[in-house]
């Protein structure tokens, strides 16, 4: 396991971005897990998240979420090849690139519905723990799914990129753009562009900027006065 914190949103990082050379855990499967997992949580904790009402509050994910993803990762992952499986942490976002693509006929549709092992040795061995970290019923997905949607973030993403496997758990909140800028003017006096884009998860600023359009157009907000450029802002309508 490699794991690595990168200090953007960015989509395609690069070296810079990197906070510190990324983490290698290593060992047998069982306590590669658990001690995975728990670095993994200690990195997201110190990853500041800006929320809805402008405070900063340490990022969060449902630990069954974090721990299924990883799970899959180590039990699922093609050992034919020579690579790592990476978790990179991100500031509005947890990827997790498991070598190989996915075996037999599964695909990213099926994920849900189908079951097949790569590894039927691994899964088997693993879960003959008392606590095992695999229940092998084949609902690893659906509680990542149903955890996520308990704690208000979106879906996460499955995709086959190249030759791996990619989850990646957005830390974006389900709620309405409009709702969360509302939210934030709330508590604070103005929103310029930057915020907005922060606590709602939007990464185009012209994107943003209709959302702000669309709040205008509804008598909800207006642009704070001899604020332009890159000093422009947004706040409650004053009558």
């Amino acid at each position: 396991m490699k794991i690595a914190r990168y200090e953007t949103a960015e989509q395609l990082p690069d070296r810079r971005h990197l906070k510190a050379p990324p983490t290698t855990v290593d060992g047998p499967v069982r306590p590669l897990i658990e001690r995975t997992l728990a670095a993994v949580t200690r990195i997201i904790q110190s990853v500041p998240v800006l929320g809805p009402d402008g405070s900063l509050s340490p990022m969060a994910y449902p630990p069954e979420a974090l721990k299924e993803i990883i799970v899959n990762a180590v039990i699922h992952r093609d050992y034919n090849l020579s690579d790592d499986i990476l978790i990179s942490v991100f500031d509005n976002r947890v990827e997790v690139r498991s070598p190989g693509r996915l075996p037999g006929h599964m695909t990213p549709d099926n994920l849900l519905t189908d079951r097949f092992a790569r590894n039927p040795t691994i899964v088997r061995l693993l879960n003959k723990y008392p606590d095992a970290p695999n229940k092998d019923i084949g609902e690893g997905l659906d509680t990542v799914l149903s955890t996520m949607k308990a704690a208000r973030l979106k879906e996460p993403r499955f995709f086959v990129e190249a030759n791996a496997f990619v989850v990646v758990l957005e830390h974006t909140p389900l709620a309405r753009p409009e709702e969360l800028v509302l939210r934030y003017l709330r508590s604070n006096p103005e929103i310029p562009n930057r915020i907005a884009r922060r606590i709602t998860g939007i990464a185009s600023e012209a994107r943003m900027k209709r959302v702000f359009h669309r709040l205008r157009d509804a008598g909800q907000i207006e642009p704070v006065p001899g604020r332009t450029g890159s000093r422009a802002a947004w706040r409650l309508r004053r009558d």
